[in-house]
C-alpha cells in the first residue's frame, strides 16, 4: 500500500463536531486571541447597548425617572463564501499522513484501522485550513488581486479608518528600534493616548499589545537587560508569554504573510481583544462541506472544504495603532 483512496466527506453535524469546531471553539478558539463568533445564525449581527452611564435616581416614592430607554447599535459581521484547497502527490500523501500516526505512542502499525487514517488525514486539513483563516483575519484584502483575498482583515480595516482619524495613531521610523526600549515607549504612548473607555476596561482582563514579531523580539531583548535572577533564567530558558504592565503582549506571527502585502510591516496594535471579531459558518448555507478523495488520473489526493467566514472591528475608536513608515 503506497497511497490512500477511501473518499471522505463531512457535511451538516459531522462539519461541525468533527472538523471545524476542535479548532474555533474552546483553548483552539482563545490562541487566536480575538472574539471568535461560531455558526452564529446568519446575517451574524453583535448587539451593543449604550445605556446611562448616571442611572442612581432620588427615590420619590412613586413614578418613573428612567429617561430615554438604552440605546442599542449592531455590527453585522460580512460573511463571504470562501473554499480551501489542498492537492498532494500520492506518495507524499501517504507519507504525510502515515508520520501522524507513527508520532502516536499506541499506535500499531500492522493493524492500522480506518479511524486512526481518517482523523490523520483530517488532521493535516485541519491544520492547514486553521492557518490559512487566521492570517486571512489579519492581512486579508478582498480588493488585491491574489494572496489572502477572500474577505477583509482587522489591518485592512485600521487601515481604512485611519483616514478618519477616529483613534489615536503614532508613525514611528526604524531608528526608533534599534535600542530595545524603543518597544517600551511605543506601548507608553499607546497606553497614554488610547481612549478612557478602552483604559477602564484594563481591569476586565481583555486588553493586548497586538505586535509584529519584530517587536516582540525586542521586548524580549528589553527584557534580558534586567540584571535579576528571573531575567537571566527567562534568557536561558524563554518566555511562554509576554506582559506589559499587565497587558498581554501577543505576537501575531505575520512574518510570512505581510510581504505579501501592502499593509505595515510592523506595528502594534492596543485594543480589548473582544473588539476583534472572527466569524466563521458552516451550518446556514447550502453546499457546506470538507471532502478529501483520491484521484486516479492525476495520481493525487485532494482535500477541499467549502464555508463562510468574515472579521471586523466592533468599535474602531478603541484602538491605538503604532505603526513603522
Amino acid at each position: 500500500m503506497s497511497f490512500l483512496e477511501n473518499a471522505k466527506q463531512y457535511t451538516g453535524a459531522d462539519l461541525d463536531t468533527i472538523f471545524f469546531r476542535p479548532f474555533l471553539t474552546g483553548p483552539s478558539a482563545q490562541e487566536l486571541g480575538v472574539r471568535v463568533l461560531y455558526n452564529m445564525p446568519v446575517p451574524t449581527t453583535v448587539q451593543l447597548w449604550d445605556g446611562r452611564l448616571n442611572i442612581l435616581q432620588k427615590h420619590t416614592g412613586k413614578g418613573w425617572t428612567g429617561g430615554a430607554a438604552a440605546t442599542k447599535y449592531q455590527k453585522t459581521i460580512s460573511l463571504n463564501r470562501v473554499k480551501a484547497e489542498l492537492g498532494f502527490s500520492a506518495s507524499d500523501y501517504f507519507s504525510l499522513v502515515y508520520e501522524k500516526i507513527a508520532t502516536g505512542p499506541d499506535v500499531n502499525m500492522d493493524d492500522l484501522t480506518g479511524t486512526q487514517l481518517e482523523q490523520a488525514e483530517t488532521e493535516l486539513f485541519r491544520q492547514a485550513v486553521a492557518e490559512s483563516i487566521r492570517a486571512t483575519m489579519w492581512v486579508g484584502d478582498i480588493e488585491a488581486t491574489k494572496g489572502y483575498n477572500t474577505f477583509d482583515g482587522f489591518l485592512k480595516t485600521v487601515n481604512d479608518c485611519m483616514v478618519a482619524e477616529s483613534f489615536y495613531t503614532l508613525p514611528y521610523q526604524q531608528a526608533s528600534l534599534n535600542a530595545p526600549d524603543g518597544v517600551i515607549e511605543i506601548f507608553d504612548a499607546l497606553w497614554k493616548n488610547a481612549d478612557t473607555r478602552l483604559q477602564d476596561g484594563k481591569a476586565e482582563g481583555q486588553l493586548a499589545f497586538f505586535v509584529t514579531s519584530d517587536l516582540y523580539f525586542l521586548y524580549e531583548k528589553y527584557l534580558d537587560t534586567k540584571g535579576t535572577d528571573a531575567a537571566y533564567i527567562d534568557s536561558m530558558n524563554g518566555r511562554q508569554t509576554l506582559a506589559y504592565h499587565g497587558i498581554p503582549v501577543v505576537d501575531v506571527r505575520l512574518g510570512n504573510y505581510l510581504p505579501e502585502t501592502s499593509f505595515h510591516q510592523s506595528f502594534c496594535l492596543l485594543t480589548d481583544r473582544r473588539n476583534l471579531v472572527l466569524a466563521v459558518n458552516t451550518a446556514d448555507f447550502p453546499g457546506n462541506e470538507v471532502r478529501m478523495w483520491y484521484n486516479p488520473d492525476e495520481m493525487e489526493n485532494r482535500q477541499r472544504a467549502l464555508f463562510m467566514a468574515g472579521c471586523d472591528v466592533l468599535d474602531e475608536t478603541l484602538l491605538a495603532y503604532a505603526y513603522r513608515e
